[in-house]
């Protein structure tokens, strides 16, 4: 049995009225594209529209705005962007020509005594995007080029103020009152996916969880958003460096199994799209985890593989004889299983971390091995390695070699021996082949049948009982 589960959210403060749920598709290479609304009230001509509701990582050239009822012609003839950090020279700056209050320490009689000096901002010494210019302050009539004291800022009455903001000069067709809508590309935003396989004591139906987790750097909060997450690998230009990244965990479950999907997933291009079925809250600095896929008694065997010679591969003519030599004794563990609706999945799994449990004889679950997947569409099949194997031993040695270089021949012997330690398992080891030294082969001799995997590999599937020793041999023939 499947399910595909999920949920997620998004929002942006507005001067005007509250707008629309926002949209938010979040990519998998620490980017995203949000849609918004801006509540708009314009007048034929040149408008001038303030909007604090974008992130602090937005791509300012990716901005898009229309009306999406298609009744105002909008043109945007001039857009600023700021992003300055919070500081005392800003805040100065937003009360340039106003007076506010400077606590000063001085002392008297040797004590320490605090007064209020009342100072007209005459110049804040701010400058736009870094840099500070001495203040100008104006105190009892005087000018001074210092600060009398620490600055004591009256209240704001909102933060918007202090937010990333684009400004825009609107030019419209005509006048109206409707919500605008409002995209761009921003960084700070990014998603993977990940899985835990969990298996019984013995045997090779398993379960599968999936889940989606997604991190917010972006400097914004999303309230109430319409979230999908896209996968595939889509071409983006990336800046230079990366910025750095803060996360806090906080984890959500998705919808009972009972409810509709939480999560969907289809086609779109040449990518696949998953979209959140209903609207969630991603707070900057936050990391949600959903749970999307969810499939039990799925069939994913064991797989055991020795490959003496890994590493060996077709370069061209080989004379080295010594190439035939290898000290590797290790039988690596797969686990491999069918993306099939036949095998409780069938939907396109996104690349990501998947790690294997085993519950052992006190069903505890104990930990057996991680790996990555690639993406991986509906039927197809994902293998993994988890790790080598305790109690099987495989060894690999070259028994003969000779070369006639006038005749243009190679022929070469090995024996392949297995070792099953364990007490009462069965097991069938797979032994890869790799027919390197030229082109042209053919097995003149095998103790075993072997599967051609490619142009220079073979496989042999040994069946090994417990404590049990078998050996495997073939002798192969180059020609050129």
């Amino acid at each position: 049995m499947k399910k595909i589960i999920t949920a997620i959210t998004l929002t942006g403060s507005l001067i005007l009225p509250a707008a629309a749920e926002p949209a938010l598709t979040i990519y998998n290479q620490n980017f995203a594209v949000v849609r918004d609304s801006v509540p708009l009230d314009l007048k034929p001509g040149a408008n001038s529209v303030r909007y604090p509701g974008a992130t602090a990582q937005v791509e300012p050239d990716s901005v898009i705005l229309r009306d999406p009822a298609g009744k105002h012609l909008l043109q945007i003839l001039e857009q600023n962007y700021r992003n300055d950090p919070v500081s005392e020279p800003l805040l100065l700056s937003l009360f340039e020509g106003k007076t506010i209050d400077f606590q000063n320490v001085r002392m008297k009689d040797n004590t320490a005594v605090r007064e209020i000096i009342p100072g007209k901002i005459v110049r804040s010494g701010y400058v736009p995007g870094g840099g500070n210019e001495q203040p100008i302050i104006e105190v009892n009539g005087k000018l001074q080029f210092s600060l009398p004291g620490q600055p004591l800022f009256p209240d704001l009455g909102s933060d918007t103020i202090l937010k990333p903001a684009f400004n825009w000069l609107l030019q419209s067709d005509k006048s109206g009152v409707f919500d605008a809508e409002v995209g761009y590309v921003t960084g700070g935003f990014d998603w993977s996916a990940s899985y835990n396989l969990v298996s019984p004591e013995k045997g090779d139906l398993v379960d599968l969880v999936g889940w989606i987790t997604m991190n917010n750097t972006s400097g914004k909060t999303f309230e109430n958003a319409k979230i999908k997450l896209m996968a595939g690998d889509v071409n983006k230009i990336q800046p230079p460096q990366n910025r750095y990244r803060m996360v806090t965990a906080m984890a959500g479950r998705a919808m009972d199994a009972l409810e509709a999907p939480a999560v969907t997933e289809k086609a779109f291009d040449e990518f696949h799209l998953y979209s959140i079925a209903r609207p969630t809250t991603l707070h900057d600095r936050e990391t949600k985890q959903v749970e999307f896929v969810h499939a039990e008694k799925m069939f994913a065997p064991t797989i055991y593989v020795y490959d003496g010679a890994t590493g060996y591969r077709f370069y061209g003519l080989n004379y080295d004889q010594g190439y035939g030599s290898s000290d590797n004794k290790k039988i690596i563990v797969q686990r491999e299983f069918k993306n099939a609706e036949t095998n409780q999945l069938g939907i396109a799994l996104p690349k990501g971390k998947l790690r294997f449990y085993r519950r052992d004889a006190d069903s505890q679950l104990q930990f057996v091995g991680e790996n990555q997947i690639d993406h991986t569409p509906r039927n197809e099949t994902v293998r993994v390695t988890t790790g080598n194997a305790f109690d099987l031993i495989g060894e690999r040695k070259q028994t003969n070699f000779r070369v006639d270089t006038a005749d243009k021949w190679i022929d070469e012997t090995f024996e392949i021996k297995l070792r099953n330690r364990k007490k009462d398992a069965p097991v069938e080891i797979r032994v890869v082949e790799h027919l390197y030294r030229w082109s042209n082969w053919n097995l003149t001799a095998k103790s075993d049948e072997f599967t051609k995997k490619d142009a220079q590999t073979i496989e042999f599937r040994i069946p090994v009982k417990p404590d049990e020793e078998r050996t495997v041999t073939y002798t192969v023939h180059y020609s050129w």
